[in-house]
């Protein structure tokens, strides 16, 4: 049985034995991206918004906000507090936030000493 030319099935959303979905391939080129935004020393930055209900002003509900961003000054974090507070009803209460630097250059560290075993 002649199957088509991988290129041609995925163009025309056919699929093959084996072949990636779409999901798979979307996850891929996502993970690359995240891989190299990491690398240019941006950290996974999440912050727990607290804001007022438009319509019960005493009442609070929790926002959770997760993106890559740069620490300390956070622009991204700042570009979204700014359209929320211009464009969005609810009234921001707290904004906590929390960094992690998920990878970092490889350490290199001189010893003064050699030892062999055996």
């Amino acid at each position: 049985m002649l199957r088509p030319h991988k290129a041609h099935a995925a163009h025309c959303g056919g699929s093959w034995p084996g072949a990636p979905d779409q999901q798979e391939i979307t996850s891929k080129k996502d993970d690359e991206m995240s891989l190299n935004v990491q690398l240019d020393g941006y950290r996974l930055t999440t912050a727990q918004i607290l804001y007022h209900l438009p319509d019960h002003p005493s009442l609070l509900q929790t926002y959770v906000w997760q993106e890559y961003d740069m620490a300390p000054r956070f622009p991204r974090l700042e570009q979204f507090l700014e359209f929320w507070s211009r464009s969005l009803d609810g009234k921001l209460h707290s904004v906590r936030v929390t960094s992690a630097k998920l990878i970092s250059p490889a350490e290199w560290r001189h010893t003064n000493h050699l030892r062999h075993l055996h």
